[in-house]
C-alpha cells in the first residue's frame, strides 16, 4: 500500500465540534489521509489547545455553546502564533449572512452541514497548500498619504514630522492602514486591538480612535467612521477637505 507523502503527515489539524459523532467521523477520514490530528468537544478548552498543539489548520463548527465558533475564530486571529492558520467553518448555518459573517470573523473557507467528507478533505489540502506557498517577506514599513509607520523601529511620523503614539494607539494605526479601505467594526478591533479582554468596551474605540485622529492631524480625516459599523481608513480623504 501507497504510503501518504511526509509532508501530509507532519502536518496538524485541529478540529473543534461539540458534535462528537462528527469529530469522529471528520478525525478518522484525516487520519486516513495522513494527517496527525487534535479533536476537541469542548469549545471552552478549544483556545489552550490550539496554543499547545500549533495546529496547521483548524476545523471550526460555529454553533456552540459557552464560546462559539466565530468568538474562537477571532480569539485565533489575534494571537501572534496562530493568526495566520487557516480556519474552516464545519456548520449547519449556510445562509448567505452566516457566510458573511464568517469570513469577517477571519475564516479562510466555509462548510456547510450536511457535508461531504472528501470534499472537506479536498478543502483541507487546498487550503493547506495556500498557505504552504511562499511567504512574501514581512512588510516593515507601511505608508498611506502622508502617514509613515515603521514597524522594526515602532515609529510613526505624518509629513516627515515624528508623532507620539502610545502602544494602543499604534497597533491601532497599524491595523487600519494594513486593511486599507476594508471597514473594521468595533468588535473586530476590540479582538485584533485588546485581544478580546471582554470588559473592554465597544466605546473605547471611539475614544482611542478620536485621540489618534487627533495625533494625526489633518491626515486624521482619512480614518472615516462608518456610522453603526466602525472604522474605514480611505486612501484618498474627503475632497473638501482642504489640503
Amino acid at each position: 500500500m501507497e504510503k501518504a507523502p511526509t509532508q501530509r503527515k507532519s502536518q496538524k489539524i485541529l478540529v473543534v465540534d461539540d458534535e462528537p459523532d462528527v469529530v469522529e467521523l471528520v478525525s478518522y477520514h484525516l487520519r486516513n489521509a495522513g494527517y496527525k490530528v487534535q479533536a476537541v468537544t469542548n469549545p471552552n478548552v478549544s483556545i489552550g489547545t490550539a496554543r499547545t498543539f500549533l495546529p496547521d489548520l483548524v476545523i471550526l463548527d460555529i454553533m456552540m455553546p459557552d464560546l462559539n465558533g466565530t468568538q474562537i475564530c477571532r480569539i485565533l486571529r489575534s494571537d501572534p502564533e496562530l493568526k495566520n492558520v487557516p480556519i474552516i467553518f464545519l456548520t449547519a448555518r449556510g445562509e448567505e449572512n452566516d457566510r458573511i459573517v464568517g469570513f469577517e470573523a477571519g475564516c479562510d473557507d466555509y462548510v456547510c452541514k450536511p457535508f461531504s467528507v472528501k470534499e472537506l478533505v479536498l478543502r483541507v489540502q487546498s487550503n493547506l497548500r495556500r498557505a504552504g506557498k511562499a511567504v512574501p517577506e514581512k512588510i516593515k514599513r507601511l505608508q498611506v498619504g502622508k502617514i509613515v509607520v515603521d514597524l522594526d523601529r515602532h515609529q510613526t511620523s505624518v509629513g516627515g514630522q515624528r508623532i507620539e503614539l502610545t502602544i494602543t494607539e499604534f497597533k491601532l494605526l497599524q491595523r487600519m492602514m494594513e486593511r486599507l479601505g476594508r471597514v473594521q467594526t468595533r468588535e473586530h478591533l476590540l479582538v485584533e486591538v485588546w485581544n478580546y479582554e471582554t470588559e473592554i468596551e465597544t466605546r473605547t474605540v471611539d475614544t482611542f480612535m478620536r485621540r489618534l485622529r487627533e495625533k494625526l492631524g489633518r491626515e486624521g480625516a482619512r480614518i472615516e467612521t462608518i456610522r453603526g459599523v466602525g472604522y474605514r481608513m480611505a486612501e484618498s480623504k474627503d475632497p473638501d477637505r482642504p489640503e
